[in-house]
């Protein structure tokens, strides 16, 4: 759905992007992660075909940002970090403006308004004005114009910024369900926090490059082995006998409580739990203990190398 190819950016006393390649499937929300001044929203900005690289291509949806960036507008929504409101306008005025702007026709604006309005939770506040919405409102406001024309890319400059608990929640909410949806998703931020709910595929910049393996899961290698950690009701003479029957080796064993590494995702979790339960032990908990984004972070931080050393 994304792909960027050998991309580079000049501003005019330094270059802030470095031969920066990756590709993006359909359906992922990706975490674009990295220091302040790492490049991020550099990058997003030539996505959206708003600036042009002076190396490299880019293509949304198989759409060229440079050939092609009127067609690339109308594929994906992009809200910036400072974005704009025209706080004398209605929220529905707000969204039919938005909606006309971005090709959709004068017949279908007012149904598309709705509709967008709808899946932020701004159905109630139609009539109310833009300047008198609160900073989570308002941001759900710039969120619902960014989709108002149902894009099938969406770009997310630190969308979370100065948003409390409440409406980050909110926020997290709406893009899983757009993601379930379809919708391919790219979430800048360097607060890793703010990502970790929704994010299934995550890629760090570091002074203009890509950092780490690239594209990689947002929370470990999915075929690596996980750990689950596993409770029992009550202390179980002969555990560490009674496992290696099973064919497991343990870790952290204690008469109650012990850890295994697992390959395979849910369905060897839920075979796994159907054996211990089988074999006769009293499990009152099991808990896999999957890699955070942050591990996830610092694992592919650990990998990179210094940004000021010589590539090969």
């Amino acid at each position: 759905m994304i792909v960027v190819r050998g991309v580079a950016y000049d501003y005019p006393t330094a270059r802030v992007l470095h031969q920066v390649s990756f590709e993006v499937a359909e359906g992922a929300v990706l975490a674009l992660v990295g220091p302040n001044g790492a490049g991020k929203t550099t990058l997003l900005r030539c996505m959206a075909a708003l600036d042009a690289p002076a190396e490299g291509r880019i293509a949304i949806a198989g759409l060229d940002t440079q050939a092609d960036p009127r067609g690339v507008h109308a594929a994906l929504g992009y809200l910036p970090d400072f974005y704009g409101l025209y706080d004398q306008l209605s929220v529905a005025q707000s969204l039919v403006y938005a909606a006309r702007s971005r090709g959709v026709a004068a017949g279908e604006a007012r149904g598309a308004a709705e509709a967008a309005a709808g899946r932020v939770q701004l159905s109630d506040r139609m009539d109310q004005l833009a300047g008198h919405l609160s900073r989570g409102l308002r941001q759900r406001l710039a969120i619902a114009q960014a989709l108002v024309h149902r894009p099938r890319v969406l770009l997310l400059d630190e969308p979370a910024a100065g948003l409390d608990p409440e409406a980050r929640r909110s926020l997290s909410d709406l893009i899983r369900r757009l993601s379930g949806e379809g919708m391919t998703i790219v979430v800048s931020s360097h607060i890793l926090a703010e990502l970790e709910d929704y994010s299934t595929r995550m890629l760090m910049l570091r002074e203009g490059r890509i950092a780490g393996g690239g594209v990689v899961s947002a929370h470990g290698p999915a075929a690596e082995a996980e750990l689950v950690a596993v409770e029992l009701a009550a202390p179980r003479e002969g555990l560490a006998e009674l496992l290696s029957g099973l064919g497991l080796v343990p870790e952290g064993l204690t008469p109650s409580a012990f850890r295994l590494r697992l390959a395979g995702g849910p369905e060897a979790e839920a075979g796994l739990l159907a054996r211990l339960v089988a074999a006769g032990l009293k499990v009152r908990a099991f808990v896999p203990q999957r890699p955070t984004l942050e591990q996830t972070y610092l694992d592919q931080a650990r990998a990179a190398p210094d940004p000021g050393e010589p590539q090969p």
